[in-house]
């Protein structure tokens, strides 16, 4: 028989809004304690100490406005965070600062969150939806030097970018990026080339969230319909459609798959965390415990496997961390 899910390891309470996104910072030595920065919608991003379960620091550079994606950039001392005052601001938080060092405009309203790949030691691409409508910007940063934009062909109608992925097969070769539109669409971007590698018709309704397993070159997304998108990618880098998986309800804000590549979490418009397997999409659990929709899901970074962790954040103002499938 299946075992009844864990309830929470622990919640942590005091955001005072909804959380909107979620990151960790957990694989550094002893005596760092293992921290997870979380974004809401009064503009706060609140860096949590996970050994006291209570917060380290509070920032505020988006002027009460929705923070809606945190990522660090090399450490917990550089943190990237994107609010829905259209821009996207850089963290120094070396030596107890908590200071701005620099900050993009996006002049996109959207809620598309960038995505950022590191490229060299102390260099990073960072892809974002651009002031046009269908188009996506790609940076380097810090420099903050436009790499390219990449313009989908004349008619194409793909709508807006709803979430972005960049990837590359390894250090050496040319970084990809992945891109779920509003019409459905997942397409792949030659960025040295900016132009369309594929595209591929994965959902009736716009793509909220996309997660790709670059080892496997098999990814996931996620929309407002009852039903999970599984394509791969083929030799020719041609995007297909691998499976579908469907959902008892409908709605999926946020997908990630966990590093180890064993597991995957979604964050559903049912209030529930659902848990998978990465290799055949088996259901392994749905955990319940939030009263409104969950709005993000993040795994942990922990060396040891048994220490790894999963957060959820929701629109209930409560982070949940759980303990669960830890042995390899």
């Amino acid at each position: 028989m299946a075992l009844p899910p864990p309830d929470p390891q622990f919640v942590l309470r005091g955001t005072g809004a909804a959380v909107h996104t979620l990151h960790f910072s957990c694989g550094n030595q002893e005596p760092d304690v293992p921290i997870l920065f979380s974004g809401s919608e009064n503009g706060f991003i609140h860096v949590w100490n996970l050994k006291t379960h209570r917060v380290d620091k509070t920032l505020d550079g988006h002027g009460g406005s929705s923070v809606y994606c945190v990522e660090t950039m090399g450490g917990k001392n550089r943190l990237l965070s994107q609010g829905r005052d259209q821009r996207i601001c850089l963290w120094d938080l070396a030596e107890g600062r908590t200071s701005v060092t620099n900050s993009v405009f996006t002049e996109n309203v959207g809620f598309c969150r960038c995505a950022l790949l590191k490229v060299a030691q102390g260099r990073w691409l960072m892809a974002m939806a651009a002031k046009a409508p269908e188009e996506v910007q790609v940076l380097e940063l810090p420099s903050k030097t436009s790499v390219c934009t990449l313009k989908p062909e004349v008619g194409a109608k793909l709508g807006m970018p709803m979430c972005l992925k960049l990837w590359q097969h390894n250090c050496d070769s040319q970084p990809l990026l992945l891109a779920g539109y509003e019409d459905g669409s997942v397409v792949l971007w030659n960025l040295s080339m900016g132009k369309a590698l594929s595209q591929l018709a994965c959902h009736q309704e716009p793509v909220m969230s996309l997660d790709f397993d670059s080892e496997k070159e098999k990814g996931i997304s996620g929309s407002s319909e009852k039903v999970l998108s599984i394509w791969s990618l083929n030799e020719q880098q041609n995007l297909q459609v691998y499976k579908t998986q469907k959902l008892v309800n409908a709605g999926i804000s946020d997908i990630t798959i966990r590093p180890d590549k064993k597991i995957l979490a979604t964050a559903g418009w049912d209030h529930r965390i659902r848990i998978f397997g990465w290799k055949k999409l088996k259901p392994l659990a749905v955990l319940d415990y939030h009263t409104a929709t969950v709005h993000c899901v993040s795994f942990s970074d922990h060396r040891n496997p048994c220490e790894r962790l999963l957060a959820a954040g929701s629109k209930d103002h409560r982070i949940s961390i759980w303990s669960i499938y830890t042995q390899t």
